[in-house]
């Protein structure tokens, strides 16, 4: 079935990484990344991305700040997770297992 132009195809089932920790991982490897390109890599829409930025910055976990037309988008690696069964795991915890760092990239550069 074809989708929409700039609408993913749709996931069924259940996964291991939530669309909240998607988003956060792209914004941490771009903290000037466009909202459309976060929705492209993480297969959301763009509606989505936007929704799921407001919920991180509303229980401040990221914030921006604008220049012109681009956001620059800071995340607060020192804040706990949320959930309960994370109590004390910090944000960046969780982005060092979903961001490869400059080193690993360049020895394994992800094919387009």
């Amino acid at each position: 079935m074809l989708g929409m132009v700039g609408v993913p195809e749709p996931h069924t089932g259940w996964t291991f990484i939530t669309n909240h920790a998607r988003v956060l991982a792209a914004i941490a490897d771009n903290p000037n990344v466009r909202i459309r390109d976060i929705a492209a890599r993480c297969r959301l829409t763009e509606r989505a991305v936007q929704r799921i930025i407001s919920d991180l910055e509303q229980d401040g976990y990221l914030s921006h700040t604008r220049d012109g037309r681009t956001n620059t988008y800071r995340i607060e690696p020192d804040k706990v997770l949320r959930h309960p069964a994370e109590a004390g795991l910090s944000v960046a915890a969780l982005l060092s297992l979903l961001v490869q760092d400059e080193t690993e990239r360049a020895k394994n550069p992800v094919a387009p």
